[in-house]
Order: structure tokens, then C-alpha cells, then sequence
């Protein structure tokens, strides 16, 4: 295993998801949380999902610039949008799953792929989540 460049810390109090809160050590985030109303909880306030989908979306996001400007391409304009979803497993658990929706400007579709390939490869949470959560990716041109 290589050196730890950063660690994000969180602690969650009271009761999780279901209307505990989450907060990052130096204060900058703190939520309260609070199930979705899809899951038969009471929805107004972040859950865990959420979470997972904006920083997987600014990663990924950070890492098709990265590989952009390593590969000398310029993108006009792009976004990322990830859906985080929760499935019941059959041994009575529950999963993940994610939809991964990257919009691209100024570059042909082709070049659009390969940069988002290649962006997948080195996003730290499609790392992470490779072979362990299925991930459905498109990628749109404008």
C-alpha cells in the first residue's frame, strides 16, 4: 500500500441516517441527516447517498479535467452528474448502485469516450467502488 496523501475525516452522531448528523473534523461540513422518503423515512435532509454521489461527481469531475489537460484537449464545457442508488441484496443487506452521466463540449464523441475512460481509471472512488458496486456510464456530447 503507498503513503496517504489525505484523509478526510467524518463522525456521525445520534442515530445515522435516520436523523443523526454527520460532520467533517474541521466543522466545514455538518449536516444533518435523515432518510429518504423512498425509504420509508421522513426525506428533508440529507442522507447518505447524497453524499456519496456529490463527492464521487467532484472527483470524477476533477480527474476528466485532469486527464484532459494531461492529454492536451480542450473541453469548452462539461459536467458530471452521479445517481447513487440503494438495492436490497438477496441475503437481506442492502447495496449500492450508480449511474454516472458525463456531458461533454467542444470534443467529438470519440475523443468524449476515451476521456472518460480514461478518467474512470483514475477517479479514487471508481476506484474504489470498481468490481464491488455496478456503475452504469454515458457519456453525452453537445
Amino acid at each position: 500500500m503507498t503513503d496517504t496523501i489525505y484523509r478526510g475525516i467524518a463522525t456521525s452522531t445520534g442515530d445515522g441516517r435516520a436523523g443523526g448528523r454527520a460532520r467533517t473534523n474541521d466543522g466545514l461540513l455538518d449536516v444533518t441527516l435523515a432518510i429518504p422518503k423512498e425509504m420509508g423515512g421522513p426525506g428533508g435532509a440529507t442522507n447518505p447517498e447524497q453524499l456519496f454521489a456529490a463527492g464521487w461527481a467532484s472527483c470524477f469531475h476533477s480527474a476528466l479535467k485532469a486527464v484532459a489537460a494531461q492529454q492536451q484537449i480542450q473541453i469548452s464545457d462539461s459536467a458530471v452528474v452521479v445517481e447513487v442508488g440503494v438495492e436490497k441484496t438477496p441475503e437481506g443487506g442492502f447495496g449500492l448502485n450508480a449511474a454516472l452521466h458525463v456531458e461533454l463540449a467542444g470534443v467529438a464523441q470519440d475523443v468524449a469516450d476515451k476521456l472518460v475512460e480514461a478518467a474512470h481509471a483514475m477517479c479514487p472512488y471508481s476506484n474504489a467502488t470498481r468490481g464491488n458496486v455496478p456503475v452504469d456510464l454515458t457519456v453525452t456530447v453537445a
